[in-house]
């Protein structure tokens, strides 16, 4: 769990862009980071109280958007790999699978100053190529202003820059590029269908309800300075992650009457199976999932797909918390043979 003080950890300065795998110097939000012991890390990072991505939220009272966290978490992944496990810098991350939870939404309240995080880290498990380090399973804990606020098990692994070309190469000659489907570019659901008030930050266009479950077509903008802060060679996590919560939030005022406005995103877990690519159309598909094991009051449990036409890219699953005390009546408890366990 995460641990109290800041552990004379430094939050003057950022962390330097390349380590975080940042082009723009404000989307960098680690400050410091120091060994603990041989697996076992401290980072810091200071949480912005005001963004053009982060903050575009009708959600109240005024928080940090926990994909906010989830990117502090993506960035230490990365910092860690470099600064204290020998990743070399011109090496290519990719990103397998996490477990992301928020363990208190009170937590995440935003104060009078920026907060100041700490996350500590351990590596839980090592994969290695040619006795050469290669990947790992790290499990996160983070705490803001001390309060245990989110944690997170990650599973990444890094390669050089030729391997990573030919991996690429290979995936991409096993389906038919040369007649790019272009992703939608029309107009996307209004911004309240999915918490949001800035039509820029939504990535869904059009959405249908199909008895319990919600489609929605992947709205891919290159040109967002968020989810797109660098050039990429296929469609980032980041953009899923949203996708995922956006869909799973239209989903449950589409099945349950529930208002995007009212709803915080508390776990999703996610595991990436294929390289998403630009030049194919993609597909979010969000089911409602009773009685879903640990499920807690007040919370619907969404089960996720990412489509490219017939093919599963991703996978998901995440509970939206009801902040409204009158909405919760109406959110599906668990059943009672799973809360008797």
């Amino acid at each position: 769990m995460p641990v109290p003080g800041n552990h004379g950890l430094s939050y003057s300065a950022t962390v330097s862009r390349q380590l975080v795998h940042r082009a723009a110097i404000c989307e960098v939000f680690l400050t410091d980071t120091r060994r603990r012991s041989g697996d076992d890390f401290l980072v810091a990072a200071q949480l912005p109280r005001v963004h053009s991505y982060y903050s575009d939220h009708t959600l109240t009272p005024a928080a940090y958007d926990p994909l906010l966290l989830l990117e502090v978490f993506r960035q230490t992944s990365i910092l860690v790999a470099h600064e204290h496990l020998g990743a070399p810098l011109d090496h290519k991350f990719s990103f397998n699978t996490g477990e992301f939870t928020i363990l208190s939404t009170d937590a995440l309240r935003i104060g009078p100053l920026p907060g100041q995080a700490v996350l500590a880290v351990r590596v839980t498990a090592e994969k290695h190529r040619d006795d050469q380090l290669v990947g790992v399973t790290l499990r996160m804990d983070l705490a803001i202003d001390d309060r245990d606020a989110a944690t997170m098990a990650m599973t990444i692994q890094w390669m050089p820059g030729s391997a990573w070309a030919k991996l690429r190469e290979r995936g991409r000659a096993a389906l038919d590029l040369t007649t790019p489907r272009a992703h939608p570019t029309g107009r996307g659901l209004v911004p309240a269908a999915v918490g949001r008030r800035s039509p820029a930050n939504v990535v869904l266009g059009e959405a249908v309800a199909l008895g319990r479950e919600v489609v929605a077509q992947v709205v891919v903008d290159q040109s967002h300075p968020a989810l797109f802060d660098h050039p990429l060679d296929h469609i980032p996590g980041v953009l899923f992650f949203e996708a995922y919560r956006q869909t799973a939030l239209h989903a449950a005022h589409e099945l349950l009457g529930l208002s995007p406005g009212r709803l915080s995103l508390t776990r999703c877990d996610a595991a990436f199976t294929r390289f998403g690519e630009f030049e194919l159309p993609t597909v979010c598909r969000a089911e409602l999932v009773e009685g879903a094991p640990g499920q807690v009051p007040g919370a619907a449990v969404f089960r996720l797909e990412m489509r490219q036409e017939d093919a599963v890219i991703s996978t998901a699953e995440v509970t939206l918390q009801c902040t409204s005390p009158l909405g919760r009546r109406f959110v599906p408890a668990p059943s009672p043979a799973l809360q008797a366990g």
